[in-house]
């Protein structure tokens, strides 16, 4: 079994960790991929916008981004888990989350959670994605 770290050119860690891992299933791959936030905006790790539907919008791109470097897409998601910050974002999340996941329609966790670790994110995202060779 083989593991691969997918690790973005532009994307910068805090810590040690991947951004996600392909693993080598024989006839498929499996994509986990760590917990997404808001792109930050400089080094003291603020994020681009305070906006929830921008946010999110921002998560699933780069989200696609690392599958897509992968050679996987959004289609093949089969788990996802969304952290927010106020669950009385779930009206604006929901309708967003559907369209990009629209083909894939994952099995899905949403919870609230009392922060993240980048200063302003009030979203997280990881997924599971299969792909077949």
């Amino acid at each position: 079994m083989k593991i691969e770290n997918i690790i973005p050119e532009d994307y910068k860690t805090r810590g040690a960790y991947s951004p996600a891992k392909k693993i080598d299933m024989g006839d498929y791959y499996m994509i986990y991929v760590s917990g997404v936030q808001a792109p930050k905006k400089d080094d003291s790790h603020q994020v681009v916008t305070d906006d929830i539907a921008e946010q999110t919008k921002l998560v699933f791109e780069d989200i696609n981004k690392i599958l897509n470097q992968a050679g996987a897409s959004l289609d093949d998601v089969v788990k996802a888990v969304i952290y927010l910050t106020d669950m009385k974002d779930f009206d604006i999340v929901s309708p967003i989350r559907a369209e990009y996941f629209k083909n894939s329609m994952p099995v899905s966790t949403m919870v609230e959670v009392k922060g993240m670790t980048r200063v302003g994110a009030k979203i997280e995202i990881e997924v599971t994605a299969i792909r077949a060779k």
